[in-house]
């Protein structure tokens, strides 16, 4: 939509490039800027086009820091990060200079395979362990910080691999952001120091090409757990019904039954919430790109929608991937969502 006076709201940038402002020298040559904001370990990315027609364009160095501010003309920059340049390409004619980077926080340790063992710990010790390997600070729900795990074990995986199976488990994201490692409840739009992400609506007018679809939920209507039965040697678990060790999510028409054996009812109820909430999430999916970007909107956001179908418009959404992106064609936001731990749209 454009302002009552009829101009047109002008993008906004600002690049540094290892503590130097390169800003006004790219100005004149930008063809794209495109940041992706991605939740959990999925590396936040940014890529960046310049015309290098004339050849005067120096090229950066691989692992040198940049920082990118996107935004509006006059109304103020957004920070969206620092990242580490990890590909540089030339390519003509006509000649363009291409650099990508990946998300600072993301450190390559994080990556690197480790092995250890937790016992009696409770996640908010495990997430400080694991932080405190890779100096970073730690942030953990509430709701996990007294949460103890009796064993488990990290066997050839990585940090944010394992993070990552435990995130799963309680149905929950592990990720860092702002130098710190997050521990966060999944669709539940806070952050990790308890404060609400504010909820945005997005009109239908607001929008351009949009997609919406609704799956059968992998066909599935609940979801079993099973935990271990000391008086039994092997657990069968197909055998969903006659067995009292067992915890059903949702409504028993068409089960999913895990195959894990659980050590005790409460990891195997916990997993089976879990698993049962991401079905839920995944069952449907909103993308729409809205035409004036919003450099302020982040995976985790929650949003509803006004202008569509009946069912999109019911929907509780939550981001979980931006894409910004700004050209000679204007700022757009692209926005990725499913449905937040509520009812899926019928």
């Amino acid at each position: 939509m454009l302002p009552k006076n009829n101009e047109r709201k002008q993008p906004a940038y600002k690049v540094v490039v290892n503590g130097n402002d390169i800003t006004t020298e790219i100005k004149d040559r930008l063809i794209n800027l495109s940041v992706v904001d991605n939740k959990g370990f999925e590396t936040d990315t940014v890529d960046i086009a310049l015309d290098d027609s004339d050849g005067q364009l120096d090229m950066p160095p691989r692992g040198a820091k940049m920082q990118v501010w996107i935004g509006w003309a006059g109304e103020g920059l957004t920070d969206k990060g620092v990242f580490t340049i990890d590909e540089v390409r030339h390519t003509g004619p006509a000649d363009v200079l291409s650099i990508s980077g990946k998300s600072a926080d993301m450190r390559a340790g994080l990556q690197r395979l480790h092995e250890e063992s937790y016992d009696d710990l409770s996640i908010k010790d495990i997430v400080e362990i694991i932080a405190g390997r890779h100096n970073l600070q730690s942030a953990v729900d509430e709701q996990w910080q007294s949460e103890v795990i009796e064993h488990i074990d990290q066997q050839s995986e990585s940090d944010a691999g394992f993070l990552s199976r435990l995130a799963t488990e309680f149905d929950a994201i592990a990720t860092v952001k702002n130098e710190r490692l997050l521990f966060i409840k999944s669709g539940e739009s806070k952050t990790a120091s308890g404060m609400r992400l504010n909820a945005i609506t997005i009109k239908r007018q607001q929008g351009d090409m949009h997609s919406f679809s609704v799956a059968d939920r992998e066909a599935y209507t609940g979801v079993v757990a099973q935990w271990q039965d000391n008086d039994r040697a092997e657990i069968d678990s197909a055998e969903v019904s006659g067995s009292d060790n067992q915890y059903m999510a949702g409504d028993s028409e068409n089960v999913k039954v895990l195959r894990h054996i659980y050590a005790n009812e409460r990891n195997a109820k916990r997993a089976a919430r879990a698993a049962w909430d991401k079905i839920q999430r995944g069952a449907a999916s909103f993308t729409v790109t809205l035409v004036e970007g919003n450099a302020d909107l982040y995976p985790e956001t929650p949003v509803k929608v006004e202008g569509y179908k009946r069912q999109i418009d019911a929907a509780d959404w939550i981001l979980v991937r931006v894409t910004h992106s700004i050209s000679d064609a204007g700022f757009t936001t692209a926005l990725e969502m499913e449905v937040k731990n509520s009812a899926v749209p019928d």
